[in-house]
């Protein structure tokens, strides 16, 4: 696997392991934090995330990890291996590849051709849930029952912002962002299908990245549909992630 900087992957399994982290925290999740992963267990319908940490994890780590993931029973098991140092197919679970990509602070983007707003209250918390639950799609949080995929304590958490762009007064997109100081993530990044091809994928990406981020690396990992929004952005991919997830 080529990796273009190791540096920068480091800095984006990091901000992916602080995105869930938040999420445990603000779900009541159990966390395990070990020097080559960390874990976050909920309930039947948020399961059990797993994020490698280290291009070089310990034994006791991987074997910790392992096990963890082979006798998990409430939900769906994902692996996040970014540095395709494991294999999980030995206790069932199934690979897919997606890009980890990065964008470094450079030219300014144009404004926002659509009103991107800042999440920053309940019902607006709501809507954007609403909208990642069911367009990106969430399918474990289907139906969309409100706080259960972004509990109420979201708002206000420590790095964590919500956005939520309209389109002819109607919600049309939302997306996630995490800055820790060093690297800004994005994620979940989506538009309902009913919207889609209007502009509202870019109008989200030029507000918080000239916005919120404009002055940090900004890392993500891309499905193959934004993958050439993404590109036309001036993302690059730093690497090929597996993530490994139950059937």
């Amino acid at each position: 696997m080529t990796i273009i900087d190791l540096a920068d992957l480091r800095s984006a399994t990091a901000n992916a392991a602080a995105l869930w982290k938040a999420l445990g925290d603000v779900r009541g999740c159990d966390v395990v934090q070990r020097p080559g992963f960390v874990g976050v267990g909920g309930d039947e319908r948020a399961g059990l995330r797993i994020i490698l940490q280290s291009p070089s994890p310990g034994a006791d780590d991987v074997a910790e990890l392992t096990e963890l993931a082979k006798g998990w029973t409430r939900g769906p098991v994902l692996v996040e291996d970014s540095y395709g140092v494991v294999d999980m197919s030995a206790i069932g679970l199934e690979p897919r590849r997606l890009p980890v990509m990065i964008r470094r602070p450079g030219e300014a983007l144009p404004p926002a051709a659509l009103e991107v707003v800042r999440v920053e209250r309940e019902e607006q918390l709501e809507t954007a849930e609403r909208i990642v639950v069911e367009g990106f799609p969430l399918s474990r949080f289907q139906p969309h029952r409100p706080r259960q995929a972004f509990p109420t304590a979201l708002l206000g958490y420590d790095g964590v912002e919500l956005f939520v762009v309209e389109k002819d007064g109607e919600p049309a997109g939302a997306c996630l962002t995490v800055a820790d100081g060093t690297v800004g993530g994005l994620y979940w990044v989506t538009t309902l299908p009913e919207f889609r091809s209007t502009g509202i994928g870019r109008a989200l990406m030029h507000a918080v990245l000239g916005g919120l981020l404009k002055d940090l690396p900004v890392t993500l990992t891309s499905a193959k549909a934004g993958k050439p929004l993404y590109d036309s952005l001036g993302f690059t991919t730093i690497t090929q992630s597996t993530w490994w997830s139950s059937p």
